[in-house]
């Protein structure tokens, strides 16, 4: 089973509003087919609105919204070529797997032999074949969202939309899951647009990650882009780990900035911050530790985690408390030790304050 019908979304200045309360500003959204894209962001900041307006569940107040180049503004779920994995799975009880993969193609009066064919494909494509006669509560938390994923694939969507489809389920199979959901996309080449709040899973998943802040887009790019360029302090914040020091612009010429930290000039990679108070993105593994008689950020170790392949520092320093993760692993710094911090200046970013 293939889908050669993947295809794009595009919003033009889409609005959703409920009342006086603006759920999602004016935006603009190009998803290319065949691409998995994510919708990342905290509580509130308007990814699951974006999602259902996609799914047809809601409608626009301004704009419009376009799947496969045709426009469906004005058309109801019904009517649009998309699928959509929901949380809670949405299983049937009383249905035997093989129906619950087969529910939405007798819906749409596909012949009782075919629907079960096809839904026999779409176990065997999720690593179910031969679990089509159990029922739901026979299976684990990982494998029934498998059957969700196998009952949305079978419909040969245009879009399938994924809503925080790993959160019912613990780390370790969260992890294992999210890794088939990505290999059926890529194998099938399939257009997906993902929602999560959780930032490892979505750099795990996407081809391109849309970060969304106060119901609008904050940053779009590469999930390698979003780390080793974020455009302010909440997005270098909220994509992996990172230590945020105060500093001062004190000039920019190019793509790179001079500035100030710590009584130290440095010219570090410039990414549009204003000249004056900035911050400055320090990643953990970017950072090292020497003796405290080498030159660097002079601070005292006041925690060490010995993690096996790594060791975690927590150093404090004039610039602030500092997050650090070595991988020398021999002769490790002990908690009081006096330390220097060394960084590598071409990776770490100026942002906005």
């Amino acid at each position: 089973m293939t889908n050669s019908n993947s295809g794009s979304v595009r919003f033009e200045g889409v609005v959703k509003k409920y009342g006086a309360v603006t759920a999602l500003k004016k935006l603009d959204l190009d998803v290319q087919p065949g691409k998995l894209v994510t919708l990342l962001g905290p509580s509130g900041c308007g990814k699951t609105t974006t999602l259902r307006l996609i799914a047809g569940l809601e409608m626009a107040t301004e704009g419009s919204i376009y799947i496969g180049g045709e426009d469906v503004t004005h058309l109801t779920a019904t009517y649009r070529k998309v699928s959509m994995v929901f949380q809670s799975y949405a299983l049937f009880p009383h249905m035997t797997v093989r129906e619950n993969v087969a529910y939405g193609l007798t819906v749409k009066s596909v012949p009782k032999a075919e629907a079960a064919q096809k839904a026999d494909q779409g176990l065997e494509l999720v690593g179910l074949a031969g679990y089509g006669d159990r029922l739901p509560s026979e299976l684990s938390g990982g494998q029934q969202q498998r059957v969700a994923v196998a009952r949305a694939i079978v419909l040969e969507p245009e879009v399938l939309l994924l809503d925080e489809p790993l959160s019912n389920l613990d780390a370790k199979l969260r992890r294992h899951v999210r890794e088939e959901i990505r290999q059926i996309q890529q194998r099938l080449g399939l257009t997906a647009v993902y929602v999560t709040h959780d930032q490892e899973e979505a750099m795990a998943v996407s081809d391109n990650i849309i970060v969304m802040r106060n119901a609008e887009i904050a940053q779009e790019g590469s999930p390698h882009d979003l780390y080793e360029k974020p455009n302010s302090e909440f997005i270098a914040d909220f994509i992996g780990d990172a230590n945020l020091a105060a500093c001062e612009i004190i000039s920019t010429k190019g793509e790179t900035a001079s500035i100030e930290l710590d009584g130290q000039k440095l010219t570090v990679p410039y990414l549009g911050a204003e000249k004056g108070s900035a911050k400055l993105v320090l990643r953990p593994h970017h950072l090292s530790l020497a003796s405290g008689k080498n030159a660097g950020i002079k601070g005292e170790v006041t925690y060490a985690a010995y993690l096996g392949k790594e060791i975690q520092y927590t150093v404090d320093t004039p610039i602030g408390e500092l997050f650090i993760v070595s991988n020398v692993i021999s002769d490790p710094f002990t908690k009081g030790s006096a330390v220097s911090v060394q960084l590598d200046a071409d990776k770490a970013r100026v942002v906005t304050a």
